[in-house]
């Protein structure tokens, strides 16, 4: 479909289907929820649906998303390594390796993603093919099959976690979006707990059933539940605002005047808005490659990650009770996540809310060379974990800093998360076996990535308090060319002149 359609279908020529019998506006026309009586309730119904909806299905592939990801790590402790016959260099290079396809397709699948008009579609698609590759994992009988095995796992998961901030940055407006990325970070984090504990029933039950070693078990089990979730997905994943099947009219007018006064533009891409042009747009943006940037050192600070029931296993417990005790430090870094988030989208602060939680980190690394005591290191398991609620926010960031066309918006996060992704595949390599059990080098590394990360967050705040004081002088200019036919759009879809939609557009800042 191209664009111009796709403003015939969303806009001008809004489809004539009745609303789904669960919208409470059937009957009623595409601008009649914009009435000033009826929008609030009207704005607050749809934002629940969304919630109810949206939210649920991503968070549930999410988890599902990261215990895939990182079912090697729990399979290593219970004979993984000895029965194909690897190494520790072998075994890192199995987990760097999907990384190695995860990261350089991020940028081309979000492309894909703003240009195709049914998410709903692509994204399930995804979810399923790695579900699948993911199953066949425990078929592998050598180096070379989990090799192969692995690098199939991360092309299709590339598509999912930049194109699901994506898709919220369409339905939410900025004030929003942090509290909705969190919680679906959340899921992530949670994963690890969840991921720990299916593990541990899975490990410790389905050994020599039906012949078969309890860790090839874990991934048939797993990928078998992905696939599932991803047939459900189709059903349940919304499109855009303009095209949304299980929204009426009204609904999707309404969802798309509300983007388009957030940031006094339309939430579209016009006609020279090509995804290449995106693309070449977010490269020359500076902030962009200092957000990649970040994001690999994040990456590098955060990739203990991937070793964590490794890490577990140096309190000297069983592989059972080692599983059970990683789980905690996620369910508490879940909470972290979502309080930290649904406060800066109170404030509308963003530097302080990333870097705080990497500053726990660098304390839990500390402790972590100061002290060889089960305590200690537990505490600074917490830590480590909690981390992670400064990176659920760094992608809402970068939608928020890079907010208009579309089309730079989504190559500019698949840029961030997939450069930054190298971060995650040099981490492999940075928790080795020799340094353990204490794995000193391993944390000094990690804090020095997270000094050097908060450095590039200043750098970049830095960078949006001169670019808020220019747009002060940019209002004195008139816009033209495609920042005008935005706003001339957003004018157009909420009913107002130019010169309204325009005071409008003057009041919008970058966030820090």
């Amino acid at each position: 479909m191209s664009l111009n359609e796709k403003h015939e279908v969303g806009v001008e020529h809004v489809e004539s289907r009745p609303p789904s019998s669960g919208s409470s506006t059937t009957g009623v026309s595409d601008g009649e929820l914009l009435a000033q009586d009826v929008r609030p309730s009207a704005e607050r119904r749809l934002v629940r649906l969304l919630d109810m909806r949206l939210l649920p299905t991503i968070i549930l592939i999410f988890i599902m998303n990261y215990i895939d990801r990182v079912a090697v790590t729990a399979a290593r402790l219970q004979g993984l390594s000895q029965d194909l016959g690897l190494d520790d260099i072998q075994y890192s290079t199995v987990l760097a390796v999907l990384y190695a396809s995860y990261v350089p397709a991020q940028i081309p699948s979000n492309m894909i993603l703003n240009r195709i008009s049914r998410p709903s579609y692509y994204i399930p698609l995804c979810v399923v093919l790695w579900g699948l590759t993911s199953a066949l994992t425990g078929v592998a009988r050598n180096y070379a099959g989990i090799l192969v095995a692995r690098i199939f796992v991360g092309i299709p998961e590339a598509a999912f976690y930049p194109g699901a901030i994506y898709l919220l940055s369409r339905w939410y407006t900025r004030k929003e979006l942090a509290f909705r990325s969190a919680i679906l970070y959340g899921g992530l984090l949670i994963s690890n707990a969840f991921g720990s504990l299916m593990a541990a029933g899975i490990l410790s039950r389905m050994e020599g059933k039906m012949g078969i070693r309890a860790w090839r078990w874990l991934f048939y089990i797993e990928g078998a539940i992905t696939i599932t979730i991803g047939i459900f997905a189709v059903f349940l994943l919304p499109d855009y605002p303009h095209n949304t099947r299980w929204l009426s009219p009204a609904q999707r007018r309404l969802a798309q005047v509300r983007l388009a006064e957030d940031a006094g533009e339309a939430d579209e891409d016009v006609a020279s808005d090509s995804a290449f042009k995106g693309l070449i747009m977010a490269l020359k943006d500076p902030k962009v490659p200092l957000f990649a940037l970040m994001g690999c050192s994040q990456l590098l600070g955060l990739g203990f990650v991937n070793f964590f029931p490794t890490i577990a296993g140096t309190l000297g417990f069983s592989t059972t009770v080692t599983l059970l005790l990683a789980a905690p430090p996620w369910i508490l870094a879940t909470i972290v996540c979502c309080v930290n988030a649904w406060n800066a989208d109170r404030t509308g602060e963003r530097f302080f809310h990333i870097c705080v939680p990497w500053w726990g980190v660098m304390l839990g690394y500390i402790i972590g060379v100061s002290t060889m005591s089960i305590g200690g290191r537990y505490v600074a398991m917490f830590l480590m974990a909690c981390g992670y609620a400064g990176f659920a926010l760094m992608l809402v960031w970068v939608s928020n800093v890079v907010p208009r066309p579309p089309a730079k918006r989504s190559a500019a996060i698949g840029i961030v998360n997939g450069f930054g992704n190298l971060g995650n595949l040099i981490s492999s390599y940075v928790w080795k076996t020799q340094w353990a059990p204490d794995y000193h080098p391993s944390m000094f590394i990690g804090l020095a990535a997270l000094a050097f990360a908060t450095v590039l967050a200043f750098v970049i705040r830095c960078i949006l308090v001169q670019q808020n004081k220019r747009l002060e002088q940019d209002e004195l200019n008139d816009l033209k060319g495609a920042r005008r036919e935005r706003i001339e759009e957003a004018a157009r879809l909420e009913g107002i002149t130019f010169e309204e939609a325009l005071r409008r557009r003057r009041g919008f800042r970058y966030l820090l």
